[in-house]
C-alpha cells in the first residue's frame, strides 16, 4: 500500500510543480492547493497505515500491543488542512482583487502594470 501511496505523491508533486511554474494565476492557485495535498499525503504515508488498531496502551503496560497507526502525523495533517485552506483562500482573493485591477490573470501583463518612471527591482545580486 506505501509504494502505491509514495507514487501517487510523486505524482501530486510533479504536477504542482507543473502548475506553479505556469502563467496563469489560477493555475498558480491550483499548484499551491496541489502542493498542500501531496504534502499532507507524505505525512500520512510516513505515519504508517496501520488500520483498525487503535492507539492505545491498556492498563498496565509500557507500549501497545499491537502496531497501531501513529496519532501525531493525523493532528499535523488535521492542523496542514486548515492552514492550507486559509492559504488558498488568501491566495484566491488576491488573484480576484488582482484581477480586477489589471484585468489580467497571466503574470507576464501584470509586469506591465510597473511604473516606467520607477527603477527596475534588482534581478540579481
Amino acid at each position: 500500500m506505501e509504494p502505491a501511496l509514495a507514487a501517487v505523491v510523486v505524482v501530486y508533486f510533479l504536477g504542482s510543480i507543473f502548475l506553479l511554474t505556469s502563467t496563469n494565476l489560477i493555475r498558480i492557485l491550483l499548484g499551491v492547493a496541489l502542493l498542500g495535498n501531496a504534502a499532507n499525503l507524505t505525512i500520512f504515508t510516513a505515519g504508517r497505515l496501520t488500520r483498525e488498531v487503535p492507539p492505545v496502551i491498556p492498563e498496565g503496560a509500557m507500549q501497545p500491543l499491537a502496531q497501531t497507526a501513529n496519532p501525531l502525523p493525523q493532528a499535523l495533517i488535521l492542523t496542514a488542512i486548515v492552514i492550507a485552506f486559509a492559504l488558498f483562500a488568501f491566495i484566491l482573493v488576491l488573484v480576484y482583487r488582482s484581477y480586477q485591477e489589471l484585468g489580467s490573470e497571466n503574470v507576464d501583463r501584470m509586469r506591465e502594470a510597473e511604473p516606467l518612471e520607477y527603477p527596475r527591482p534588482p534581478e540579481g545580486y
